[in-house]
C-alpha cells in the first residue's frame, strides 16, 4: 500500500495585545463527540501522487471549511510524518476569518457500527480561534509540531 500524503492550511492571526492565534477545527462524527484534547485538527486532507500538495492543502481548507483559502502569502511550515505513517505538509497563511461563517463538508458512516443505518456527519463539527499554547493540548498529537514551527516564524511572532 503507497504511503498516505496529507496537505493543510493553517491560518493565524495577531490580537491587538500581540498575541498569535491560530484557527483550528474539531473533528466531526461520533468518535470525537466527547473530547476535546487530541481531538482537534488543521484543516487538511489527503491527496493522490498526481496533485501538489499546495492545491491540496487549498482544496481541502475549502472543502472543510465550505469558504475559499484566504489569499496572502504562504508559509512554509514543512511536513511531518504522524504515528499512523501519513505524512502530513502543512502552510501557514496570515488571514482573520468568521468561523461562523464556515460550512463544514460532511462524510457517511454506518453508525452505530453494525446498525447497518448510514449516517452523515460533518467533517469538523466546529472552528475556533485560540492562542498558540491553548491550541497545542487541542491538537492531535502529529500536528503539534506546526504550531512550534509557526511560533518561530519571524511573520508570526512580530518578531
Amino acid at each position: 500500500m503507497p504511503p498516505k500524503h496529507s496537505a493543510g492550511l493553517l491560518l493565524f492571526r495577531r490580537t491587538p495585545d500581540g498575541v498569535t492565534e491560530v484557527l483550528i477545527g474539531h473533528m466531526g462524527g461520533p468518535f470525537w463527540a466527547g473530547r476535546s484534547a487530541a481531538a482537534w485538527s488543521i484543516p487538511k486532507g489527503e491527496y493522490a501522487a498526481d496533485e501538489p500538495p499546495e492545491a491540496a492543502a487549498r482544496r481541502e481548507f475549502e472543502e472543510e471549511l465550505g469558504l475559499p483559502a484566504p489569499d496572502g502569502p504562504w508559509i512554509a511550515l514543512g511536513e511531518n510524518r504522524q504515528r499512523g505513517g501519513k505524512t502530513v505538509t502543512v502552510w501557514a497563511v496570515r488571514a482573520d476569518l468568521d468561523p461562523a461563517r464556515a460550512t463544514p463538508g460532511t462524510f457517511t458512516m454506518e453508525w452505530p457500527r453494525g446498525s447497518g443505518v448510514l449516517r452523515e456527519f460533518p467533517e469538523i463539527d466546529r472552528f475556533g480561534w485560540f492562542p498558540l499554547a491553548e491550541a497545542e493540548p487541542l491538537l492531535v498529537a502529529g500536528q503539534r509540531v506546526f504550531l512550534a514551527r509557526l511560533a518561530a516564524h519571524p511573520d508570526a511572532s512580530g518578531a
